[in-house]
């Protein structure tokens, strides 16, 4: 009799460990001559606390295996590296590390791509000021200089100043060629851009060599989870634009600027409410997919793991104009018994979009 039910008991197990199996399928190219972007959200409560640390850590490990595999030419993150820029002593509540752990735990994350794949980050409110944009004083370049990762650094054209007349990666403009030919310029910008750098940007994407090269701006503050864009926020900063004033000083009116990234919204602890899409026409017609997406929420709240793991895959087909995005958790992937867990398949985490024609 024991021996039967053991046997049952095995049949079972297997069983079901072969219908996880077959449930889940790791990240695959849907065609083999795609090519791939990958977009880390917002980071701060993966190294606000040491015991989350590894959760980001394997996040990116898991971006260099497969850099090959998915032909991953490209590495975007949106702001808010850490909780807070410059804290001697924390709290033991909203993360139990200073600063200077918080910022050296994310430059650790990244260490694992450095020579393997070029990566943008974008500075959020953050990482400014002593806990949340007090002022514009940051570490970023301290950690992230532009000589710091050569694959980017390779694909740095031009440089702006931050808020202390230094130049940095703050406000940055890099060009990508794709593997089907494609010319991107993309522009990380600094945390609710000074009028300064919207006009620098501007006058960059207006240059005659890049007209012939799809936009794309990296920052941290756009849109809410409804995906109205933002016009004012609570910080005690002057010469601020956020999403609102962004769009129509400098997107809006710009030829080749077709995609935009940003981070920072968590309006409610549902995945929804970190994520946001829409798309507009600009001056000439030409549509702008407006991207947001953070999972800071997710995994237990602002003092849980930090976000469950969450990425996005961009694949760009060979037909240089669609893009597949697909939600993606490392974390839940990483073993059979949260197998099921490991994409997000709700509409708003899984779609396809197109870029205009012509900018090839």
């Amino acid at each position: 009799m024991k021996t039967t039910i053991i046997l049952i008991a095995l049949l079972y197990s297997s069983s079901a460990l072969l219908a996880q199996d077959n449930k889940y399928t790791p990240p695959a190219l849907s065609d083999s001559a795609s090519w791939t972007m990958i977009l880390i959200p917002d980071t701060q409560s993966y190294v606000k606390f040491e015991r989350n640390q590894p959760i980001l850590e394997m996040m990116t490990a898991w971006i260099s295996e497969n850099i090959e595999p998915l032909n991953i030419k490209l590495v975007l993150n949106v702001g808010d590296l850490v909780e807070q820029n410059e804290l001697l002593v924390s709290d033991r509540i909203n993360g139990n590390q200073p600063s200077k752990a918080q910022w050296e735990a994310i430059s650790k994350a990244f260490e694992r791509l450095d020579g393997k794949v070029p990566y943008i980050l974008s500075a959020g409110n953050h990482d400014y000021g002593f806990i949340n944009a007090e002022d514009r004083r940051s570490n970023f370049d301290t950690y992230f200089p532009a000589e710091r990762n050569p694959l980017s650094e390779k694909m740095l054209r031009h440089v702006g100043r931050n808020a202390s007349d230094k130049n940095t990666l703050e406000n940055a403009a890099f060009e990508l060629i794709s593997p089907h030919g494609r010319k991107f310029l993309i522009a990380s910008m600094e945390f609710a851009p000074r009028n300064a750098m919207i006009e620098w940007a501007g006058k960059i994407f207006d240059l005659p060599q890049y007209q012939d090269h799809t936009g794309i701006i990296v920052t941290h503050a756009y849109m809410d989870h409804q995906g109205n864009r933002h016009i004012r926020q609570k910080y005690p900063l002057e010469d601020v634009n956020y999403g609102d004033n962004l769009w129509r000083k400098l997107i809006e009116p710009s030829s080749n600027i077709e995609l935009v990234f940003a981070g920072h919204i968590a309006d409610n602890p549902e995945f929804r409410g970190g994520v946001a899409f829409r798309s507009d026409q600009n001056s000439i017609q030409k549509q702008v997919h407006q991207m947001v997406f953070n999972a800071q929420r997710l995994g237990g709240g602002w003092h849980g793991n930090g976000g469950d793991g969450w990425i996005r895959i961009l694949e760009f087909l060979p037909d240089n104009k669609t893009v597949k995005v697909s939600t993606f958790s490392p974390l839940f992937a990483i073993s059979p018994t949260t197998w099921e867990h490991a994409w997000h398949r709700a509409d708003f985490n899984d779609f396809t979009f197109e870029f205009s024609e012509g900018n090839e």
